[in-house]
């Protein structure tokens, strides 16, 4: 499942049954003028569900804006939101409009609002009740028309009970709730995501694919940055990786033990589909998948016969006669392989 923004790239993708819930209160609250809370761990993807929103929302066509609270210094994060007039401060050569007022019909998506400071939540407890704002140094209100959309990964109930968040201004921003699940709770969406990004970047990488052997670790990583993680992941081992299959000797140490292999959890195969499960299998043993590009099968054959090499070198402490027999072929049948391959005993 999709859910289409501007371009490719905001694209919000998955197919597993937390994001399908997340999917489905998107499209419900997307038509409302209610105040809207994303929940989520950094790089999940909140600010791609605001967008979302916006523009699935009458207001598709008026201005987005996001702030992020937490990047703003506090002392600057009130001129930033709400503008000042000319001479409000030593500095202010010039009146200028605050990010509420760009948006103006529009969305303002306040990003990390459990970082707003205790003193500016008061005034967004005002722009919410009365629908206007004060420039600094100015007079007289300015109304606006603006949905406010925020979002956070704290806690922002533990950070009432501290005394660091407005209650009043909680149950104002959380009217309707929604919990982004973490990377790591949707793992059937991980072969989509990683092979969207794939998709995105093989222009500038040549077409490279990931093996499904490589893509059951990557399933069963646990991702702490999430999303974000993923998709520079993926970049990294488009660059880094060697030939044109990204499989398990392109993985660093990190995605390699993340997760004990009897811990695993196997990719998804559609249960009673005997012609899917036997191509399961046949991926998972010659570690290859079929871009829409194409492939050069000559290359992709000696990938897969130079992993087997390397694969019964290694399990037998590079000793060829233990690696011909783990194989069912003759010493000299190995050594001209390896000959022909450019296949070298490590450096001890």
């Amino acid at each position: 499942m999709k859910i289409k923004l501007e371009s490719d790239s905001f694209n919000i993708i998955g197919e597993s049954q937390p994001i399908r819930e997340v999917f489905d209160v998107v499209e419900r609250a997307a038509g409302s003028q209610s105040t809207v809370m994303v929940y989520g761990e950094s790089g999940t993807g909140k600010e791609l569900i605001a967008r979302a929103l916006h523009l699935n929302s009458p207001r598709a066509t008026k201005p987005f804006i996001a702030v992020n609270c937490g990047a703003i210094p506090h002392e600057l994060l009130e001129s930033e939101l709400f503008g000042y007039e000319k001479g409000a401060f030593t500095g202010a050569v010039n009146t200028r409009v605050g990010r509420m007022e760009l948006a103006n019909q529009g969305t303002i998506f306040l990003d990390e609002i459990g970082d707003m400071p205790t003193a500016l939540q008061v005034k967004l407890l005002r722009v919410l009740a009365e629908r206007e704002i004060d420039r600094l140094g100015s007079s007289k209100p300015t109304p606006i028309d603006v949905r406010v959309i925020t979002a956070t990964h704290r806690n922002l109930e533990e950070l009432i009970k501290e005394g660091n968040f407005r209650e009043d201004l909680f149950y104002r921003l959380n009217i309707i709730p929604i919990n982004l699940p973490p990377l790591r709770e949707r793992k059937t969406d991980i072969p989509l995501l990683a092979n969207h990004f794939l998709k995105q970047l093989n222009g500038s990488a040549g077409g490279k694919s990931i093996s499904n052997e490589a893509m059951e670790y990557l399933v069963n990583y646990s991702w702490p940055g999430n999303i974000r993680e993923l998709a520079n992941f993926v970049e990294r081992m488009l660059v880094l990786s060697i030939g044109s299959t990204i499989t398990p000797r392109d993985l660093p140490d990190k995605v390699l033990g993340d997760v004990p292999k009897d811990k695993w959890q196997p990719l998804p195969v559609e249960e009673g589909n005997p012609a899917q499960m036997l191509q399961q299998s046949l991926k998972q043993s010659f570690h290859v998948g079929i871009p829409e590009e194409g492939i050069n099968l000559k290359k992709m054959v000696e990938s897969f016969e130079k992993e087997l090499l390397l694969e019964a070198l290694e399990k037998t402490g590079w000793v060829k006669n233990k690696a011909a027999n783990l194989l069912g072929l003759n010493r000299t049948t190995l050594v001209e392989k390896l000959k022909k391959l450019k296949i070298t005993n490590p450096p001890a």
